[in-house]
């Protein structure tokens, strides 16, 4: 470990997927053709739950904020990510890097935490209908958002701060094709004991009590649907709960496989790969999802689509 050196470094090598040459144009495009299907998909979503009425819910809000931060989280690895394996360049400045890092944190904490909040939303629909729009009033939904944007931006705010005291010998490579913190921590000159302690604390807190939220949320919608006499209601109560669960089990299973490919396998091929999935596969996937499984989300989405080719912009916005 050298401490005598303090002089900060002005970049990291990103190994990524730029030493694949073999492969470099089937990877640009693939990537680039996967980044333009989330973009669209998530774009769509947000569309159809602006303009059509009947998808004016905590549901469906909450779903678009979701599409929302897939763009963004999307947009923090890719572009760089299509950028270096074109030019066939690994280079990222010191203060992009930690520019990634916070924006990437923000993003992946704000994915969790409103998959957290869905759940509790179903939780409160079927659990407790009749006080649905009450509990789940607009204030109500814009302050849930409001606060899971607050916990987790001072959160990785904190974790960048931690990251600047830290020094990096020149020339550090990062064997991946983001700036992702445990990867940063495993590549610092000097002592990471602070970093590593705040990090497991906040991964913890910001992680455990997320997943007890909706274990218990879907305990509970699970124990109220045995309860139900009618098939029928019983069918109706748990398909709002399917498109959720789904994207549930695709974030929290890659997440998963990242943890577990990076802790039992020191392969970095593997891990890229597992990283892949949660930052763009899962992000790509989910306007599918919630589309495909959603009666309304099927009609809005065609209609919106049916307004754009025959060119009824204007009359829609009279009828509204």
């Amino acid at each position: 470990m050298e401490t005598g050196n303090q002089t900060r470094v002005s970049h990291f090598l990103l190994l990524g997927f730029s030493q694949d040459s073999e492969h470099r144009s089937i990877l640009f495009c693939l990537f680039l053709s996967m980044y333009l299907v989330t973009m669209l998909g998530n774009l769509l979503i947000i569309l159809a739950v602006a303009s059509e009425s009947r998808l004016h819910t905590p549901m469906y809000f909450f779903l678009s904020n979701l599409s929302f931060v897939d763009i963004c989280f999307t947009s923090t690895s890719v572009p760089k990510m299509l950028v270096n394996i074109h030019t066939q360049s690994q280079a990222i400045s010191y203060a992009g890097c930690l520019i990634q890092l916070y924006f990437f944190s923000v993003f992946f904490g704000m994915d969790n935490f409103l998959l957290t909040v869905m759940a509790y939303d179903r939780y409160v629909a079927i659990c407790h209908p009749l006080h649905y729009m009450v509990i789940m009033n607009p204030r109500v939904c814009g302050l849930l958002v409001l606060l899971c944007w607050f916990i987790i931006s001072w959160d990785s705010l904190a974790h960048v701060l931690l990251m600047r005291r830290l020094t990096f010998c020149p020339g550090t490579k990062i064997p991946h094709f983001l700036c992702e913190l445990a990867q940063m921590l495993q590549v610092a000159c000097s002592d990471t004991l602070v970093n590593n302690v705040f990090m497991y604390v906040t991964a913890i807190l910001l992680g455990v009590f997320p997943v007890t939220g909706i274990l218990y949320s879907y305990s509970q919608i699970v124990s109220s649907l045995m309860r139900m006499s009618s098939a029928g209601g019983k069918y109706r109560a748990f398909s709002t709960c399917g498109s959720h669960l789904s994207v549930v089990s695709l974030f929290y299973t890659t997440g998963l496989g990242v943890y577990l490919s990076s802790s039992v396998s020191h392969s970095s091929q593997r891990s890229l790969v597992a990283s892949v999935m949660y930052t763009v596969v899962t992000p790509m996937l989910n306007p599918f999802i919630y589309s495909l499984r959603n009666k309304d989300m099927k009609g809005a989405l065609r209609r919106l689509v049916e307004l754009g080719v025959h060119g009824g912009p204007q009359r829609s916005m009279v009828q509204i």
